[in-house]
């Protein structure tokens, strides 16, 4: 099956957009379902074009027409600290574009998941009892672009750079760190991101309280873009696929989740209201920054892959 149209939109930047290129990606994803209503914060990966998974734990040099590796840190993986993907079935759970559902609803999902599970990640995640899908968080590492939208914020890279952090990631024991206040997903993006561009991504006590979360490490990365004019930054957004599943939900930081929602900036201004002012001031100041509106904003560049999803599409130009 064709992918699906909601590429359309995306074709008259693709169109000229380069097929050849190396760059580090933050990607920030919507939250979504019900741990994302009350943690509205998202997930942060990072997407390497020039970077592939020799296995879910290893990282080697992509060979010609390859189209990267996510990595990303999780919490309940066989003990795993990051596991790496091939980006086509991270976001679509199939390895081949052109097989994309068209409208999916959730039983088709769990089936690809399922079944790519099954072929490909059974030393991360091996069958239950009887031969049924295990727990854990296996589930997050495959078909994102059906639950959520996903913002990718990159700059470009050289090939000594990558080698350096292949060999880092395969030389670490990748042993379970997760914390949510210290080593948290957006952590880990950080860390990726300044194992090319030293401090080029800071944790944020005025708009965060010192957690790391995805909105923030995607600020500094366009603030570090920005004052570094000799690098190419560039965007490109994975949309949600079309079908009767949920939508996901808008990033939002820290203190942004309790001056924006009613359920906790009610009763924090009604018991301490010097404590909600003192929030919302310091969202106003250090918080502010929507990944949707800055991704659309941006130079596009899209690695070939999208690109491919995206003239794929029934009906498009060829």
């Amino acid at each position: 099956m064709s992918a699906s149209r909601v590429w359309a939109p995306l074709l008259l930047f693709l169109a000229g957009a380069a097929t050849a290129f190396a760059d580090v990606a933050v990607l920030v994803e919507e939250p979504y379902g019900s741990f994302g209503f009350f943690n509205p914060t998202g997930h942060a990966a990072i997407y390497l074009t020039n970077v592939c998974a020799a296995s879910p734990l290893t990282l080697r040099r992509c060979e010609p027409g390859e189209a990267g590796v996510v990595i990303s840190r999780y919490q309940k993986l066989a003990g795993y600290d990051w596991i790496a993907m091939p980006v086509v079935p991270f976001f679509y759970a199939v390895d081949r574009l052109e097989d994309v559902p068209a409208n999916p609803d959730r039983a088709t999902v769990t089936a690809l998941r399922e079944a790519w599970r099954r072929q490909h990640l059974q030393s991360v995640a091996p069958d239950g009892p009887g031969g049924t899908a295990p727990p854990g968080d296996w589930h997050e590492l495959i078909g994102v672009a059906y639950d959520r939208s996903t913002y990718a914020f990159q700059l470009e890279t050289t090939p000594e750079q990558d080698d350096r952090l292949i060999r880092e990631l395969n030389s670490d024991p990748n042993r379970n760190r997760f914390s949510l206040l210290f080593r948290n997903c957006a952590d880990f993006a950080r860390k990726i991101v300044n194992t090319y561009y030293p401090r080029a991504v800071r944790r944020s006590f005025l708009a965060d309280g010192g957690i790391t979360t995805p909105k923030q490490v995607a600020k500094r990365l366009v603030r570090f873009g920005r004052t570094h004019p000799d690098l190419v930054m560039s965007s490109f957004i994975v949309p949600q696929e079309p079908g009767s599943i949920q939508r996901s939900k808008a990033v939002r930081g820290v203190f942004e989740s309790f001056v924006r929602s009613k359920k906790y900036v009610v009763p924090l201004a009604f018991f301490q209201p010097w404590v909600a002012g003192a929030v919302g001031g310091a969202y106003l100041i250090g918080g502010r920054f929507s990944p949707s509106r800055h991704a659309a904003r941006m130079q596009r560049r899209s690695p070939a892959w999208l690109q491919t999803a995206a003239l794929s599409v029934k009906g498009a130009p060829k």
